[in-house]
């Protein structure tokens, strides 16, 4: 019989860097610094912890229909933004509404997409992107069962995720 893949069950959280900076949206190539998160967990009264699934909004999916504007210089998470999550907090996986996660020009010579390489290789975490988060933003829901059910590709390099948050309080 064909195997499956079990979902992943876990904790999620929005991060909602955009509200918190009182923003619709983040500008373009607006680089997400650690403090940024600490901010915005702190307005929103909360914190990750192990095992969760940290989604951040920079509100870029406002221009989704419009490609040209979703894709040009988008806002992103940096570095030490990334290491808060995943080796300060311990994050499972880390997502985010745009395109690529990550803001560029890369924070590194060497590496082009350093989140990708930090994140996937170095920790194992695995990355969300296009995430939509704007029904959670409005409704201010920060913590949520986070249920997400993956395809089985062969071969692939990524592979879609049907994403479901389900509010808790």
């Amino acid at each position: 019989g064909a195997e499956t893949i079990p979902p992943i069950i876990a904790r999620g959280v929005l991060i909602d860097v955009a509200a918190a900076k009182g923003l619709d949206m983040l500008g373009d190539g607006y680089r997400i610094t650690r403090q940024d998160l600490v901010e915005a967990l702190d307005k929103q009264g909360v914190d990750i912890q192990k095992g969760d699934v940290a989604l951040i909004r920079t509100g870029r999916m406002k221009v989704y229909e419009d490609a040209a504007a979703y894709m040009a210089n988008p806002p992103g998470l940096g570095m030490a933004a990334a290491r808060f999550l995943v080796e300060e907090k311990g994050a499972m996986i880390v997502g985010a509404d745009n395109l690529s996660l990550e803001a560029f020009p890369s924070e590194l010579k060497d590496d082009y997409i350093p989140l990708h390489t930090y994140l996937l290789a170095q920790q194992g975490a695995p990355i969300l992107e296009l995430v939509y988060l704007e029904e959670l933003s409005q409704d201010a829901v920060y913590e949520f069962a986070f249920i997400g059910g993956s395809l089985k590709l062969r071969g692939a390099d990524a592979a879609p995720i049907r994403p479901i948050a389900i509010p808790v309080r």
